[in-house]
């Protein structure tokens, strides 16, 4: 009886952790306690703490317990994404080429725009200019997540539009630093990460090995979870970020079901992951990233790294993301989804100018021996993720009260039905 108990807690608990509510709080929740943490006397033990490094070394492993979370565990978010994603393109809002290209443009245009005003402002300010990257990425966990706990009944397709737009973000991202900040990159390790991720694909797609693996008598994970962190660890040697290899084995999950399966793969992962990804992964990252000590605050508004920071996420974003999606709907037969308006995606493109992770990577790899500078521009990040945050809110407040109000379609809305598209 006690056991039978206990299992109905974790249930609950598990279905708790699904909503991306719930996820929003634990992870806004880890961020303040990070930055409260590094600002108080206690800051030297965060930072010991944080900078411990472990993991074999012979495998490009030896992380820092910082990194480990920002590599590792937000892989597995980043999974979870990029299987929503495909379920998405296959199934859902973005099975309209005239709709997915849209928010495909209004990343490339939320990239392009921040970029040109940080190096407008850092033309002739030497060093500083390296920064020109730091402005581009939105980080789609925090950002996601305000969405969350704001917009309880703003459309579904506004989320969906959010969520492909900073994976395209994203991945843009990871190319200027492979090709602008990476010293090298290890094309051995990334070609193995590719063959394993054909592998993967097959085992997915593949009628006779999925059929296999589902009469064994071996559970799946004993299959996928090893082939998964080989894939992880190679991307990871390659010297891209790793997450990247959490986005590619999400968009190649089977969306279906085949045989006699009561559900298709994608789903069964996601409904096992998520409360991982929203009660350990998503809150372990924020504390163990947001901690930037604010020192110098004043030095900081005279520092060009910094204002080119903020101007280009709190302002270019809006100019790239939202002009680039009105532009593009007026040059070209693309759409923009019925149940949305355009105060909405201004909204959103407010909220895109959250950049953390990646933003503070990019901060990392561009002033290397500038502390001073490097400090500042990560104060910039945070800064500009708070203004962000603040003004999005306020228009996606009122835009989510107006939807409740008239009883629009919300964000509580029941998803579109599979339709039997075979081996996706």
């Amino acid at each position: 009886m006690t056991q039978n108990r206990g299992s109905v807690r974790l249930t609950a608990l598990a279905d708790v952790l699904r909503s991306d509510v719930v996820a929003g709080f634990l992870l806004i929740g880890g961020a303040l306690l990070a930055l409260l943490w590094a600002n108080s006397p206690l800051g030297g033990g965060y930072d010991a703490i944080r900078t411990f490094t472990f993991g074999p070394e012979s495998l490009h492993l030896n992380l820092s317990v910082e990194a480990w979370a920002a590599d590792g565990l937000l892989a597995v978010f980043f999974f979870i994404v990029g299987n929503e994603l495909k379920q998405e393109f296959v199934h859902g809002e973005l099975r309209s080429p005239r709709r997915a290209v849209l928010p495909i443009v209004a990343a490339l245009c939320g990239m392009v725009v921040p970029a040109l005003i940080y190096a407008g402002v850092n033309f002739s300010q030497g060093d500083a200019l390296r920064g020109w990257g730091i402005p581009m990425a939105t980080d789609i966990a925090f950002a996601v997540a305000i969405l969350a706990v704001v917009g309880r009944y703003l459309p579904p397709a506004l989320r969906t539009f959010l969520l492909t737009l900073a994976i395209v973000d994203d991945l843009g991202a990871i190319i200027v630093i492979a090709v602008f900040y990476t010293d090298h990159l290890s094309l051995l390790p990334l070609a193995g990460a590719l063959l394993l991720l054909g592998v993967f694909g097959y085992l997915q797609r593949g009628r006779g090995a999925a059929a296999a693996l589902n009469r064994s008598p071996l559970p799946n994970w004993l299959v996928y979870v090893p082939l998964a962190f080989a894939i992880w660890a190679l991307v990871h040697a390659s010297g891209v970020h790793a997450t990247i290899a959490g986005v590619a084995m999400g968009m190649l999950m089977r969306t279906v079901p085949l045989g006699g399966e009561p559900t298709s793969p994608s789903q069964r992962v996601e409904h096992v992951l998520r409360p991982w990804s929203s009660g350990v992964a998503l809150p372990v990252f924020a504390v163990l990233s947001a901690g930037v000590v604010f020192d110098g605050l004043d030095s900081m508004f005279t520092d060009t790294a910094a204002v080119g920071v903020v101007l280009g996420l709190v302002v270019g974003k809006v100019i790239g993301i939202f002009g680039g999606s009105w532009i593009t709907t007026r040059l070209t037969r693309a759409e923009l989804n019925p149940s949305l308006s355009w105060i909405d995606i201004a909204g959103m493109s407010l909220l895109a100018g959250i950049g953390f992770t990646v933003s503070l990577l990019i901060a990392e790899l561009s002033f290397p021996d500038h502390p001073e500078m490097l400090a500042h521009a990560k104060a910039g990040v945070l800064i500009a993720s708070l203004l962000a945050t603040v003004l999005a809110s306020c228009v996606l407040l009122v835009r989510s009260a107006h939807y409740r109000k008239h009883g629009l379609p919300g964000a509580e809305a029941p998803p579109a039905p599979e339709s039997a598209l075979d081996g996706n």
